[in-house]
C-alpha cells in the first residue's frame, strides 16, 4: 500500500514535471472534459490576473486611493 501512494505520488517528477505543471495540465484536461455550455465559465477561472506593486521604505507607492 505504501509503495502504491509512493508511486502515485510521483510519477509526475518521473515524468520531468514540477508540481504546478502537473497540476496545470490536471486543470486543463479537467476543463475540456466539462460540457461546452461549462467549458466558458470554468476557463474565466482559469485565468491569471497578475498585478505589479513598486514599494519603498515598507510602503506601496504609485497607487490610487
Amino acid at each position: 500500500m505504501i509503495l502504491l501512494q509512493i508511486l502515485k505520488m510521483n510519477f509526475w517528477r518521473a515524468a520531468g514535471l514540477t508540481y504546478v505543471q502537473y497540476s496545470n495540465i490536471a486543470a486543463r484536461c479537467t476543463r475540456n472534459a466539462l460540457r461546452k455550455e461549462m467549458q466558458t465559465e470554468a476557463q474565466k477561472r482559469g485565468d491569471l490576473n497578475i498585478k505589479f506593486q513598486k514599494w519603498e521604505n515598507g510602503k506601496a507607492i504609485g497607487t490610487k486611493a
